[in-house]
């Protein structure tokens, strides 16, 4: 199983550009009217002092140079900006946590906010980021899956939400790695029944991951052990029905072969080889 090592390669391929509109600040007049007594710098100077320091990688002057903006102009446009650029900042330090928190004050404070698109997806990808391997609990990944699925469904024709849909279909391919791991497991230990359970699962929940050829093979082996070859021959043959190229439809095949479910040493390939999982239980039995 290849775990969900990828995070770091893709993170500013997506992000960066939809920040081109903050990075470039509010605008050129200065919004004075909520300066504290003392004498601080101007609005522009510190939003952009942060964002030259976030482009040069210096992410704790950032964030105070942000925070500065909060604290002194917090009614202004720049104040509403260096928030979600706090989010952003916190996201590259990997403090997801902070970040989180950060983006959900954005989201309930400016809701119809022109960047509250971006908002909910760098949240999301804050969730993303934190998806365990899957020896661990998973409920990191039911949580990013949750979030991707947010945006998606508020912001479907966007770009953020084609990042989403694709990043969904990853974490459905961890989850069902789990499910197989711990299926594999309990053959392991001779708990067939628990492992059944297990492989059927990503059967019937994750069709559209890589996970399904071993698992159909799986089930074959388990049905096998327990002596239900009926069930055996049925799944093997689903799994030659879908995936008749497959190492694992071999394999499956060798092992109705050994017991004498059928006659010839090879697969023999369906004529079908369009492979339609959910075509398959209506037309082979």
């Amino acid at each position: 199983m290849q775990s969900i090592h990828f995070m770091s390669l893709r993170r500013m391929w997506l992000v960066v550009p939809m920040l081109l509109p903050l990075l470039g600040g509010c605008g050129s007049s200065r919004d004075e009217s909520s300066t504290s007594s003392k004498q601080v710098a101007p609005v522009e100077d510190l939003y952009n002092n942060g964002v030259d320091a976030l482009n040069a990688q210096r992410y704790e002057t950032a964030t105070d140079q942000f925070n500065l903006v909060e604290q002194n102009y917090p009614y202004s446009s720049w104040a509403v900006n260096a928030q979600l650029m706090q989010g952003y900042t916190q996201y590259l330090r990997n403090r997801y946590t902070d970040a989180i928190s950060t983006l959900d004050r954005f989201i309930q404070l400016h809701p119809t906010h022109r960047d509250i698109p971006y908002a909910y997806y760098l949240r999301a990808l804050c969730y993303y980021e934190q998806i365990a391997d899957i020896q661990r609990d998973q409920r990191g990944t039911e949580q990013a899956m949750n979030a991707l699925q947010e945006v998606v469904n508020r912001f479907p024709d966007s770009a953020y939400a084609r990042d989403a849909r694709l990043k969904i279909d990853l974490c459905r391919d961890h989850l069902a790695g789990k499910e197989m791991e711990i299926g594999r497991w309990y053959e392991s230990q001779h708990l067939y029944e628990a492992a059944i359970g297990r492989f059927q699962r990503v059967v019937d929940d994750y069709q559209t991951t890589n996970h399904v050829p071993e698992a159909l093979f799986r089930l074959t082996e388990v049905y096998l052990k327990l002596g239900l070859k009926d069930e055996a021959r049925r799944t093997a043959a689903v799994l030659g029905y879908n995936y008749p190229g497959s190492g694992w439809y071999e394999d499956s095949y060798a092992n109705l072969f050994d017991n004498g479910l059928v006659q010839q040493p090879g697969p023999a390939r369906p004529p079908d080889t369009r492979g339609f999982f959910a075509r398959a239980w209506n037309s082979i039995f």
